[in-house]
C-alpha cells in the first residue's frame, strides 16, 4: 500500500475524536475520543485528502469514503479499495485488477488501524493543547498536536476540532522527510452498525482480479 493511502487511515483513525471537556486538557480530549469511537457502533465518513511531498515534487488531492467499526475498516478512494477485518488486509487496485493480501505488522497498523492509536496513544505519543484557530468554514476550533515518543516515520500530527460541535474537521500528518498529508472531513455518520462481511474482500465481486498473497 502507498504511504499516501496509509496516511488516509492514520488520519481517519484520529477523526473518531468527537470530544468535550476542558480545551487545555489534551489527554482528556483524546480519552473522550477513544470512548466516542468505542460507542459509535460503526462510522462512515466522507473526506478529502491533500498530499504534498516536496522532495518528489508531488501535490495532489483525492476524495474518498471510509467505514470503521471496532478494529475493522473499509476504505474507498478512486481506483483502489482496501478492506481490513482485524487480522487480514486486502488492497484492490483497479488499474491492474490485482488484490494484495497481507497481515499488517504492528508498525503498519499505526498508520491504518483506527482503534490502535486511540487505545494506545499514551504509550506512543505526547499530546499537547496548542490553542485555537479558525476552520475552513470560519468556525472557532481547538488545536491539538501529537508528537511520537520514540523513533517513527511520523514527525507530528496536528488536529483541528470545532469548538461548538466538538467535531474533528481537519488533520495534518507531517513525516520526518517533510511530506504532509492533510484530511478534511465533509460528512460524518455514526450508528451504521455494519455487518462483518463489509470489511472482508469478496472474490465473487471481482472474478477477474489476480490475488497476490503477501503473507
Amino acid at each position: 500500500m502507498s504511504l499516501g493511502a496509509k496516511s488516509v487511515f492514520m488520519l481517519l483513525l484520529l477523526c473518531c475524536s468527537m470530544v468535550g471537556g476542558m480545551a487545555q486538557d489534551a489527554a482528556g480530549i483524546l480519552d473522550k475520543s477513544a470512548q466516542f469511537y468505542e460507542q459509535s457502533n460503526g462510522i462512515k465518513a466522507k473526506f478529502t485528502l491533500h498530499t504534498s511531498i516536496p522532495r518528489q515534487n508531488v501535490s495532489e488531492s483525492l476524495e474518498g469514503v471510509i467505514q470503521m467499526k471496532q478494529d475493522k475498516f473499509k476504505l474507498e478512494t478512486p481506483g483502489m479499495t482496501t478492506w481490513y477485518d482485524g487480522t487480514t488486509q486486502w488492497v484492490y487496485v483497479e488499474r491492474n485488477e490485482e488484490v494484495n493480501v497481507s497481515t499488517p505488522t504492528g508498525d503498519e497498523l499505526q498508520f491504518t488501524n483506527p482503534a490502535l492509536i486511540l487505545r494506545t496513544y499514551k504509550k506512543g505519543f505526547t499530546a499537547a493543547y496548542e490553542g485555537t484557530s479558525t476552520t475552513r468554514q470560519a468556525k472557532a476550533a481547538y488545536d491539538i498536536t501529537l508528537t511520537p515518543n520514540k523513533k517513527s516515520d511520523i514527525k507530528r500530527i496536528d488536529m483541528q476540532i470545532e469548538k461548538l460541535t466538538c467535531v474533528p474537521v481537519a488533520f495534518t500528518v507531517t513525516d520526518k522527510k517533510g511530506a504532509t498529508y492533510s484530511i478534511y472531513i465533509s460528512q460524518w455518520q455514526t450508528g451504521v452498525n455494519q455487518k462483518d462481511d463489509v470489511f472482508v474482500f469478496n472474490e465473487k465481486d471481482f472474478p477477474d482480479a489476480e490475488i497476490v498473497d503477501l503473507r
